[in-house]
């Protein structure tokens, strides 16, 4: 019994020994050049796909008549989600031609992607969800490139709206990046104009319809000077914020400058009160 098993194994060093002696490293070396050749041009032409892809979508949407009757946040959207569909569909195709490269059957793992599909289907729930939910809100035009917006509890502007993530920058420059599904409820600053509110701190033995009279002149000069002031502002007059006395006017600005506005308005007025000696 240990002689047999001894001449087998014997046999099979005989085996390898020969495949080793047979065995043609020059050729191993030339086909694995080949192939690291080969990966390195098709990354070339990748990147160069991807290069010459953004410049002509780029010139189109900066030249194109057909673009030219949209306004310009639903053209940047349009614009930066192209860019998005352009890479995904370019690294698709790149990493098709990696694995036929490498010798890997991709149509064989596409037919039996059957046996993977539960634990596919599982593992890409969030991706559909994010694809899913960001088609509605390019479909529904509930936020553009540019705008101002609220998502949960981050405010700032659209910088980029893709098919999976929406990019929003805060006030402080910080760029986040949210998920689609969890974009629920959206507070868009920049669709309507907007209401900027100006108080005054008043003492409670301050004189009213001085302040009101003068408040009023001044406001007959801002509408003549600033552009983005919609209407007439709106002297709603003395009200109480927890417990402080305070004389409110309403703006109605366009959207973006309203806290701009906002300031120069109330700056304004300090001026006016204090060369008329109102004791704020």
């Amino acid at each position: 019994m240990f002689l047999g098993v001894s001449l087998q194994l014997s046999k099979q060093a005989d085996q390898i020994s020969n495949y080793l002696t047979n065995l043609s490293w020059r050729e191993i070396g030339r086909r694995l050049a080949n192939r690291c050749l080969s990966f390195v041009l098709i990354t070339l032409a990748f990147l160069f796909i991807l290069w010459l892809g953004k410049k002509l979508i780029d010139y189109s949407f900066r030249h194109s008549k057909r673009f030219r009757g949209l306004n310009v946040h639903r053209l940047a959207t349009f614009h930066s989600l192209t860019n998005n569909i352009f890479r995904y569909t370019c690294l698709f195709f790149y990493l098709y031609a990696v694995l036929e490269l490498l010798g890997i059957p991709v149509g064989t793992l596409v037919a039996g992607a059957g046996i993977f599909s539960i634990a596919l289907g599982l593992g890409a729930q969030g991706f559909v969800s994010d694809v899913v939910n960001g088609i509605f809100i390019l479909t529904e035009q509930q936020i553009d490139v540019g705008d101002t917006v609220e998502i949960g509890t981050i405010k700032g502007t659209v910088t980029a709206l893709g098919l999976r993530t929406t990019q929003v920058t805060s006030s402080n420059g910080t760029l986040n990046f949210i998920p689609n599904r969890n974009i629920s409820i959206v507070r868009n600053f920049s669709r309507n104009n907007m209401v900027a509110t100006v108080d005054l701190n008043l003492p409670t033995g301050a004189p009213l319809e001085k302040i009101t009279q003068l408040i009023q002149q001044e406001n007959d000069q801002l509408v003549k000077q600033q552009p983005n002031l919609l209407e007439p502002p709106q002297i709603v007059g003395p009200v109480t914020i927890n417990g402080q006395l305070v004389f409110r006017v309403l703006l109605t600005a366009k959207n973006g400058t309203q806290n701009k506005l906002a300031s120069h308005v109330l700056a304004n007025y300090l001026e006016v009160l204090r060369q008329n000696k109102v004791t704020l």
